[in-house]
């Protein structure tokens, strides 16, 4: 992932990340594409034999797991918030099912910036450590040049010769110190590359001389790397078609086989960060991970070219630091789904991970979210089944009623629903109709309970292999809002929940324009312009939102929930304070 991490623990994109992926959704190209090989049961030490082919090596690497946020972290391994890596970590990691990991490293702070560009002595002892440890567990080990990609190699336009000459040194460097490592070790040229003010065709120049510069500097300093797998990116390791068949051209014009493709997929972009209306993992993003998949497929894999998806996730999930952007069952959907379609792409994935907000919390060394992960691990292996939503919402002010979901079973069997241990009955809990599923009213009034706002009961959906479909039955009522006042520094509106959650917002003017600083769509980021605060009973407006507003110029809000309700809300700004009204 590019770009730097605030000590809050949000993510964020570096230099060129966002308008990149702004631009690939206006152009429809796409963000990037990846996918996954089945972990195969046996869970052992990593072997390389020297006969295995590169798509066999790749293959063995299924799982994949990024050391994110450690030494990439800028200026040092724990500016970024996680504790030093540990021999403990590599040993957690294995335990867990993962065959191999990326250990992304920035190297800018650690190098002079004038010629010889030397790398300091400390710096390369502490990476080299630390890739011994996870090579000493039988994992396989990909090593890179990860942020130095938006701080100077970016300015390869301006500075061509000098940005050229540190990258040769970089790696004439990097080279010698791991020539004699195993096999197993894998280097990867450049983290997202990227280059300021060109055109893609520009950047696809530039990106050919770096790998080419990588392969040959790499292969000359002998040892191992004569034959070491060398792992090439895609401009922006995009996978678009123009991309994808750039890096084809370039591999093939070094006539060696040991080269591994790497691009890197966080989904459709409105659902990965929640913006523009994209709250569901709908046919719309399954379509661009099924593109994608079958893009990288057609070039690379179907031709014996192996795949490595350098990082897959989502953009703004989890995060334990901020409220949820991101609904769980549509999260899980994406997970899911992007599991099988990696499978059968035949290409090997490595989860990012940014540590201890997230997935692996580094000092722990628990997973944050067990549940999470578990359907991310089943996901290597099998499809599961789920619904159209993991929620049915029951309003207190009415009359329970049934409720229908839809079932989707992903060529699994559709075996019943449980609550714990109880299983309900078919014909008077439940109906089936093909994938309609329809809870009674009488078993929801049950589940219900005394109907307290919130999640009354949870029972789960069994379908013939897989993990089960968690379903929530939830109380609720429209959420109340409260008129307000404050600055632009950030305005807190009173917020009842009433066992309700929020989904998304929409700003606009009385002329139909756009209010906020998203203006090609009415429909906002999530925590970037309006987070909720769900124990504290408020929802603030970002100074982001307020800042981005016109002067004395009411604008209209829509507040969306997940229970389908919506609120509507007015907002002023005059010069520096702000009214919120409720309509």
């Amino acid at each position: 992932m590019t770009g730097t991490h605030h000590p809050t623990g949000r993510r964020s994109r570096g230099p060129g990340r966002v308008l990149g992926l702004l631009l690939a959704l206006v152009t429809m190209i796409g963000v990037t594409s990846t996918a996954a090989l089945a972990a195969p049961a046996h869970q052992g030490p990593a072997r390389l034999s020297l006969a295995a082919s590169p798509m066999d090596t790749v293959a063995a690497m299924q799982p994949s797991w990024n050391m994110g946020n450690t030494l990439d972290a800028i200026p040092d391994e724990t500016s970024w918030g996680n504790p030093a890596a540990t021999k403990a970590l590599f040993d957690t990691i294995k335990s867990q099912g993962f065959r191999s990991v990326r250990i992304p490293v920035t190297w800018t702070d650690h190098q002079s910036s004038s010629a010889p560009y030397t790398i300091d002595a400390t710096w390369m002892n502490r990476v080299k450590r630390v890739v011994d440890w996870a090579l000493a567990d039988g994992l396989y080990v990909v090593l890179n040049v990860h942020h130095d990609s938006w701080q100077w190699i970016a300015t390869m336009p301006t500075d061509h010769d000098g940005v050229l000459a540190r990258f040769k040194a970089t790696w004439t460097q990097i080279a010698a110190r791991f020539k004699d490592s195993p096999r197993s070790l894998l280097l990867e040229s450049n983290n997202e590359p990227q280059f300021n003010n060109t055109t893609d065709a520009q950047g696809i120049q530039y990106n050919d001389e770096l790998n080419t510069a990588f392969h040959s500097v790499v292969r000359q300093s002998g040892g191992n790397n004569a034959t070491r797998l060398l792992v090439l990116p895609t401009l922006h390791t995009n996978s678009g078609q123009a991309f994808l068949d750039a890096l084809a051209a370039n591999m093939k014009s070094f006539n060696d086989s040991n080269l591994v493709v790497t691009v890197h997929y966080y989904g459709y972009y409105p659902f990965s960060v929640n913006v523009a209306g994209g709250t569901q993992f709908d046919a719309t993003s399954q379509k661009d991970m099924t593109d994608h998949f079958a893009r990288i497929r057609a070039t690379f894999t179907s031709k014996g070219i192996p795949v490595y998806n350098g990082e897959y996730g989502l953009l703004a999930y989890p995060d334990s630091n901020h409220p949820s952007r991101i609904e769980r069952g549509e999260a899980l959907k994406f997970f899911e789904q992007f599991g099988y379609e990696a499978r059968t792409a035949r290409v090997t994935t490595a989860l990012w991970d940014p540590g201890t907000f997230a997935f692996l919390n580094r000092t722990t060394l628990q997973w944050s979210d067990p549940a999470l992960f578990a359907a991310i691990r089943s996901s290597w292996t099998a499809r599961s089944g789920t619904a159209s939503s993991d929620r049915v919402f029951l309003a207190k002010s009415s009359a329970i009623t049934a409720r229908t979901l839809t079932l989707n079973p992903n060529g699994r069997t559709f075996q019943g629903l449980w609550q714990g241990s109880t299983r309900l009955a078919q014909g008077k809990d439940y109906t089936v109709s093909g994938n309609q599923l329809t809870l009674t009213a009488a078993a929801l009034t049950r589940l219900a309970g005394n109907r307290a706002y919130g999640t009354n009961a949870t029972i789960e959906a069994r379908y013939s292999g897989g993990l089960p479909w968690q379903i929530y039955v939830t109380t609720y009522d429209r959420p109340v809002l409260s008129d307000a006042t404050g600055s632009t520094s950030g305005l807190t509106i009173p917020t009842q929940y009433r066992g309700d959650q929020l989904a998304t917002m929409e700003g606009t003017y009385a002329d139909g324009s756009n209010a906020g600083p998203v203006n090609w769509s009415p429909y906002q980021e999530f925590n970037v312009s309006f987070s909720p605060d769900y124990s504290g009973n408020g929802l603030l407006l970002t100074s982001d939102f307020l800042n981005a507003l016109r002067d004395n110029t009411q604008a209209t809000l829509v507040f969306h929930f997940w229970s389908g309700a919506t609120v509507t809300y007015h907002v002023t700004k005059n010069a520096g304070s702000v009214t919120g009204t409720v309509v």
